[in-house]
């Protein structure tokens, strides 16, 4: 039994953006620390693990090196993660482990599964682990999370219409790279000789609003000092899983239009609903400067069902939220109340928890314009007395599960606006 825990780097980051050149620099520039790596390949053919032995000393044959092929590890090779982790740990001694994940990849339930792991609750434990015994992170533990950013193409896979095909899952170019971002310790800015410095300084803007915990590194060809993502303790999941951009602006809200390179953001809060055919309409013609929007929202046409607003890029979608607790039955939303003290501060004696809050960033946004544009969409005060059910609702619907989880919601959101 080793006396200490070794720590677990993931490396994430979109096709392109350099993961597997700052991994082999990393490789290389490790002289005094021992590494294992572990590559993640969509295809049946791990390329990746191929340029990782090629450009390096690893090796597969003496076990430093592991391939996890054909799948994903922030979905179904999940447990296979869990088990290549512990067989690792059990088999070799090193310093540190880097997992390279697919450029597909959302970092948070890979944390998740290297923090939880067969703990979780959709997660069933392996044949490994049960004929075994092994608990696949008793000798180890996730030390930073970092994601690489191609400079030279960030603007333009923000703004990307395309869909990247995740073994039958799509996953928006623009949502991705911003789920990347929002979820890390290290941003690691690589191809920074393809840009000029003011371009550089405004994508550092948006990634700080983005995550504004995250030490930002930047590069050129992936030369990095091991250390900036090695070992750093930077990691800690409940501080990691709720400090994006997006949650900290609903805290602390601030504005400014006077931001040195254009980057801004707003906070629009409402206690009535929206009309769900000018909503509707608005989204349709959604500014193109707004580089990430979330929050709930409630529609006058869906006086129970809660629902959530998620903008990265072009892609905008709409997801169930669940219940208000002002439409569950007394008992429960009772006992809601006492759990949630903070609830209270922001019941409506009309309305109880029904609102709307949406988070907007962008570049060069016109405050004023959108936040006249959604106080147009609420209902007015003669709307008010209308019955709400003859509303055209254009908005996808969804199931309401008496427990909704969190996951499934957000496997369950549907485009709808600009992705039109």
């Amino acid at each position: 039994m080793r006396d200490h825990s070794i720590p677990v780097t993931v490396l994430s980051g979109t096709l392109g953006a350099g993961k597997t050149t700052v991994l082999n620099h990393v490789l290389r520039e490790s002289d005094d620390r021992d590494l294992a790596v572990l590559v993640n390949d969509m295809g049946e053919v791990n390329v990746d693990a191929d340029l990782v032995a090629e450009s390096s000393d690893i090796s597969e044959d003496e076990e430093e090196l592991v391939e996890l092929s054909n799948g994903c590890i922030c979905c179904e090779l999940r447990g296979d993660l869990l088990d290549a982790v512990a067989e690792l740990t059990r088999e070799r001694e090193f310093d540190a482990l880097v997992v390279e994940s697919t450029g597909v990849a959302e970092p948070l339930p890979v944390a998740q599964t290297l923090t939880m792991g067969f703990d979780q609750s959709d997660l069933d434990p392996t044949e490994f682990y049960e004929e075994t015994g092994i608990e696949p992170l008793e000798h180890c533990h996730l030390d930073t999370t970092v994601t690489v950013v191609d400079a030279h193409q960030f603007r333009r896979a923000m703004e990307s219409e395309e869909v990247l095909d995740d073994d039958g899952t799509k996953k928006h170019l623009g949502d991705l790279l911003v789920e990347q971002v929002e979820f890390c310790d290290v941003l690691v800015v690589n191809k920074c000789d393809l840009v000029d410095e003011a371009t550089l300084e405004e994508i550092e803007e948006t990634l700080e609003i983005l995550q504004p915990r995250a030490e930002i590194v930047r590069t050129e060809h992936g030369v990095i000092d091991p250390d900036e993502i090695v070992d750093t303790g930077r990691f800690d999941f409940e501080e990691a899983r709720t400090s994006a951009g997006w949650i900290r602006e609903l805290q602390e809200p601030h504005e400014s239009a006077e931001e040195e390179h254009g980057v801004t953001s707003l906070v629009f809060e409402a206690r009535g609903p929206l009309h769900p055919e000018r909503f509707a309409d608005y989204l349709d013609s959604f500014p193109e400067n707004v580089v990430r929007a979330k929050g709930h929202f409630w529609l006058a046409s869906r006086e129970d069902e809660a629902l959530t607003f998620n903008v990265a890029g072009k892609s905008i979608r709409v997801g169930p939220g669940g219940k208000w607790v002002a439409a569950l039955p007394p008992e429960e939303q009772q006992a809601q109340l006492e759990a949630s003290p903070q609830l209270e501060e922001v019941w409506d004696e009309q309305w109880g928890d029904r609102s709307v809050m949406l988070v907007v960033i962008g570049t060069e946004l016109d405050h004023d314009a959108i936040r006249a544009d959604l106080e147009e969409c609420l209902l007015t005060d003669a709307e008010l007395d209308d019955d709400w059910t003859t509303y055209e609702d254009p908005f996808p619907t969804f199931d309401l599960p008496s427990e909704a989880d969190e996951e499934a919601d957000a496997e369950a959101q549907e485009e709808v606006g600009l992705a039109d």
